[in-house]
């Protein structure tokens, strides 16, 4: 297996990950419901992933944010557990498609991220 090298890799890694993820029992319904548009989505999550993993400059968004938003129009009821299913679709789907630097990369950050914005959606609950 290869790394990832480029932004077709990230749009295939993020395409693979998202269709495990809408069919995933658990948190599916956050995404099937807040998703309108998935086109949009798989771009602007392929920018994310592409300028997280590059050091470009091309995603325009506010995760934390977003997030907060799910949580709340799920009655608050976004839990931990939920980032570790993410987690471990993320995990596998790279897995799967990737090895390497890149990918290992992907991983851990994707690990961090998912602590501070599960740290963020329950602060903004006690806040």
């Amino acid at each position: 297996m290869e790394d990832i090298k480029n932004r077709e890799d990230v749009a295939l890694l993020v395409r693979t990950f998202y269709g495990q993820v809408r069919e995933n029992e658990e948190i599916g319904p956050f995404f099937n419901k807040m998703i309108t548009d998935w086109e949009e989505h798989f771009e602007k999550l392929t920018d994310f992933w592409e300028s997280n993993l590059f050091f470009k400059g091309l995603y325009r968004g506010n995760p934390r944010i977003a997030h907060a938003k799910v949580d709340a129009a799920f009655g608050h009821s976004v839990e931990n557990r939920h980032f570790g299913v993410w987690l471990n679709i993320w995990f596998s789907t790279i897995d799967s498609l990737f090895a390497g630097e890149l990918a290992e990369r992907a991983k851990n950050n994707a690990r961090k991220m998912s602590t501070h914005l599960f740290m963020s959606i329950y602060r903004d609950r006690t806040s």
